[in-house]
């Protein structure tokens, strides 16, 4: 379905309404640059008088709450499916209030992959020319270091270099590998599990990705930021996290890439100790629909 204006509908959910989801999707859409580019079609309650109605108090976790939440996003996607919207937007969740609502995914990514069949969406993070890919998400670092094997670090470097290509238009990207230790690990002077990502690197290279590492991760997203590589795969959460939230925290942008369609997102939290307070800052939700527009359209 295409927008009167011909300008591209772009669906944005609210999130938690008991968060500050409500308030920075209110000013985003009120945002004369937003207005320029997209139609936004909004997914969610938005109206402090209908939270209230709802039982759903400021920054307090609910059922209430993580039902919205949910609920939104499901007819979010199935507008994104029919055609309706190009893209989609996301204000955050809390995943509290998912858990009391018995929603039986943790978070955004897992909820859009179950909704749509997809297995297993990379998620992409990107701020001022650097961009992060992740191999692991939402696991104890324990288990993030168990992930790291050759097989799983060959596999993301194919489907990232796709994601690249096909999702944001890039032309024979280069990747680097991060380092998980030290150093790299400096030759098993400071652990053994770096040294998998040599391995997986050559492979990748064998069928055509332009891949290097492993990096150490005390330089590699520098290097990434100067325009040495277009993107870094980061082995764990929060080791491509903290260097793009340090570059630029409210310019941080989620992507989520092998949905049926673009997803991007605010890269920080439901903020409850200031919600519904007027504090929060809605600089990042205007990001993420910039990005939205900037992908999801080409995509289409």
């Amino acid at each position: 379905m295409k927008s009167p204006s011909h300008k591209p509908r772009i669906g944005i959910t609210v999130g938690d309404p008991a968060g500050i989801g409500p308030e920075i999707v209110r000013a985003a859409i009120q945002e004369q640059s937003i207005l320029e580019i997209c139609e936004p079609v909004i997914f969610g309650m938005i109206d402090p008088d209908d939270i209230a109605r709802a039982g759903i108090q400021a920054g307090a976790v609910s059922a209430a709450g993580g039902r919205a939440a949910f609920t939104a996003i499901e007819l979010a996607v199935q507008a994104a499916e029919k055609g309706d919207i190009a893209a989609l937007a996301t204000a955050p969740l809390n995943k509290e209030s998912l858990r009391a609502a018995n929603v039986p995914y943790i978070g955004h990514t897992e909820i859009l992959a179950g909704l749509t069949g997809s297995d297993d969406p990379l998620t992409l993070f990107e701020t001022l020319g650097l961009r992060s890919f992740f191999l692991s998400r939402h696991v104890p670092l324990r288990v993030a270091c168990d992930l790291v094997t050759e097989e799983r670090i060959y596999d993301y470097l194919l489907r990232c270099d796709r994601a690249l290509r096909e999702g944001l238009g890039l032309v024979d990207p280069t990747i680097a590998v991060a380092g998980l230790n030290p150093h790299c690990g400096e030759h098993g002077l400071f652990g053994t599990e770096d040294a998998c990502i040599g391995p997986a690197v050559e492979r990748a290279t064998r069928m055509g990705i332009r891949a290097v590492g492993p990096i150490g991760a005390d330089s590699v997203f520098h290097l990434a930021k100067i325009g040495k590589f277009d993107a870094v795969l980061s082995l764990y959460h929060d080791q491509g996290h903290i260097a793009c939230k340090t570059l630029d925290f409210d310019r941080t942008i989620s992507l989520t890439i092998g949905l049926p369609f673009l997803r991007t997102s605010v890269d920080h939290g439901t903020a409850f100790d200031i919600a519904g307070k007027g504090l929060a800052s809605p600089i990042s939700m205007i990001e993420a629909v910039k990005v939205a527009v900037k992908y999801g359209v080409a995509r289409k």
